[in-house]
């Protein structure tokens, strides 16, 4: 694995944690949000992360054959909404209320938007860090024959 992959990996980790925190941000926007059906119900979303492998076919040693083995980092393959049901509430005031009286009300759990939030930002800065870390390393490289 040669250092331009360090710096690839991290990127890419970078990259679906903004995702996610803009995913999460979306949701907590939408948490308090009503509607008058099911249907058109804004519901929470989260998106789907999944290895990104490396794409050589062929190998010829052992050491080739490891690093085809190792991901190359990470790729949202998608955003899916979540299957929870939806908080009906009895507000047969509300202007959105149906024929029942009924207002829906997001699948969004705040705290739990809350705690992804926090996690999505120690990823993304964990992710930094070791582009910090590998630029160092190269730095110290170029150093070493100075003397």
């Amino acid at each position: 694995m040669s250092i331009s992959n360090i710096f690839d990996i991290a990127g890419s980790g970078m990259s679906a944690q903004s995702i996610r925190l803009n995913t999460t941000a979306s949701n907590i926007a939408n948490a308090e949000s009503v509607s008058s059906s099911i249907d058109e119900t804004y519901r929470a979303r989260h998106p789907v992360f999944a290895v990104a492998l490396q794409q050589a076919q062929g190998f010829d040693n052992a050491n080739q054959a490891l690093q085809r083995s190792a991901g190359r980092g990470v790729e949202v393959t998608g955003i899916v909404e979540s299957q929870a049901p939806l908080r009906p509430q009895y507000q047969p005031n509300h202007p959105m209320a149906n024929e029942e009286g009924f207002v829906f009300y997001p699948n969004v759990n705040v705290v739990e938007e809350m705690t992804n939030m926090i996690s999505a930002s120690r990823s993304f800065q964990t992710s930094a860090d070791i582009m910090n870390t590998a630029k160092e390393m190269t730095q110290r490289v170029l150093t070493l024959g100075q003397g």
